[in-house]
């Protein structure tokens, strides 16, 4: 997807309901679309707050990002394929992978000699974009 520096964040949203309009009609809207929106939830108990902490704790880590990333253009890849995407080794991505998996953020499924790993919480993808997204907008706030 091509980010405009001059999207604001009402073409964003616009952008993102015409996304699940289309989803919509093809029946495949992801699952953090169909959940409550903050303003609709109670507030959040301690134990909760504690499961996003760990969500985040283990999302933030620049490896398991860039590798969500390179998951994210590709649909899925082998554990070699993203070790020679990121540049590291196949025993370090791995150990990586395997954290995501943990948390049910990514699939695995043998091909063969191979484990190919897919992203399944559509969720986490549209926290990576909105991430890249607010880290564009304080450049270009910054900027200008």
């Amino acid at each position: 997807m091509v980010v405009n520096s001059t999207i604001t964040q009402y073409h964003v949203i616009l952008i993102y309901q015409g996304d699940l309009m289309a989803l919509e009609k093809r029946n495949e809207l992801p699952a953090c679309s169909l959940k409550p929106s903050l303003q609709d939830r109670d507030l959040i108990t301690s134990a909760e707050a504690g499961e996003v902490v760990a969500l985040f704790k283990v999302l933030a880590n620049d490896t398991r990002l860039r590798l969500l990333h390179a998951l994210a253009r590709s649909g899925g890849l082998c554990v070699t394929d993203l070790a020679a995407a990121v540049g590291m080794k196949p025993q370090a991505v791995s150990n990586q992978l395997q954290r995501l998996a943990d948390r049910r953020i990514l699939r695995a499924a043998r091909c063969g000699n191979n484990i190919h790993y897919r992203i399944v919480d559509p969720c986490v993808l549209r926290m990576l974009e909105l991430g890249l997204c607010l880290i564009e907008e304080a450049e270009q706030q910054a900027g200008g």
